[in-house]
């Protein structure tokens, strides 16, 4: 009894199939391309989706996408990178592949993977934080995601830390997403040096290789991502901040700088650890199906699949 499950970002949209036992069966990634627009980006997930439970004979899925997420409506209420506004994402994807289907947030989806089968296991209070093409957090308190209200909350990449400066696509001017996310890396690194296609990925090794570009570019980012962590330290006093995303990714050498800016910045506050997310730029994966209990009642084929889901989840927990 397998399950698919997808994780729908700006830059990419992420697919896997999980078996019973909660083995990673197959991966595949698709180009989002949300310049073509929030309809055709919607299309994208469905044909997505279908590939993978038509070739995986699944019964279930789940999905997590980012910005403000309605759990219980199964509505994208506001998803900028993607365009999407109000976009009943669960209801469509169930619908178009005739099983239930979870969904939620990104970022809580990864937090609660953390919890429960990664670096957060064992902490009763931490910040588990992405930064990728955005930058997002989800507080974990007794094993449990904390939601924000309205389906939002989170949005740490959205916290201005330069008033005036770059544009953001959420509205906003100098939000953090526009200096630490892995597009502002990125693009930054190009600009300077006129390269193109250089990934993220890539910057990290030729700062860590010795490019003095990529070195200045990496440690602006993570001045930012510093400052704003040490609010967020402020603010909830996690145990431990689980980095995951495409920087959490990059290894645990990639974090030392990042515990040293934000030692420095912290006076009276406790230092929590700085650890990388132990499932990396997959944790949406193996979070978006746990929700399973959440899964809508309507428009599901069959009572007998719909048990035997409960039950894998169960088990995964």
């Amino acid at each position: 009894m397998n399950v698919v499950a997808l994780e729908v970002g700006g830059a990419y949209i992420k697919g896997c199939v999980l078996g019973p036992d909660g083995i990673l069966r197959e991966r595949e990634r698709w180009f989002t391309r949300p310049e073509r627009g929030p309809d055709a980006v919607l299309e994208t997930v469905l044909e997505c989706a279908a590939t993978l439970a038509r070739r995986s004979r699944a019964v279930a899925a789940g999905i997590v996408v980012p910005g403000v997420v309605d759990d219980r409506s199964g509505s994208a209420v506001l998803a900028g990178a993607l365009g999407w506004r109000e976009m009943p994402v669960r209801g469509w994807v169930a619908e178009h592949l005739e099983m239930p289907v979870a969904f939620g947030h990104d970022v809580r989806a990864g937090g609660l993977a953390e919890a429960r089968l990664g670096a957060g296991r064992g902490s009763r209070n931490f910040l588990f934080v992405s930064v990728g093409a955005g930058i997002a957090a989800a507080w974990v308190l007794d094993g449990q995601v904390v939601p924000g209200g309205q389906g939002g909350g989170g949005e740490l990449g959205h916290l201005v830390v330069r008033p005036g400066g770059e544009l953001c696509h959420c509205g906003g001017r100098g939000c953090l997403e526009t200096i630490a996310s892995s597009l502002a890396l990125t693009r930054r690194y190009s600009l300077l040096t006129r390269w193109r296609g250089v990934g993220a990925g890539e910057l990290y090794h030729r700062a860590d290789a010795g490019d003095a570009v990529a070195r200045a570019v990496c440690a602006e980012a993570v001045e930012a991502l510093a400052a704003t962590l040490a609010t967020a330290v402020t603010l909830y006093a996690p145990e431990r901040l689980v980095i995951g995303g495409e920087l959490g990714g990059a290894g645990g050498g990639r974090l030392a700088p990042l515990r040293d800016a934000l030692a420095r910045r912290l006076t009276f506050q406790a230092v929590p650890e700085v650890l990388p997310a132990a499932f990396g730029v997959r944790g949406g994966f193996w979070g978006g199906p746990i929700p399973a209990p959440a899964l809508p009642r309507g428009g599901a084929p069959a009572c007998r699949r719909r048990r035997r889901w409960r039950a894998w989840v169960g088990s995964a927990r």
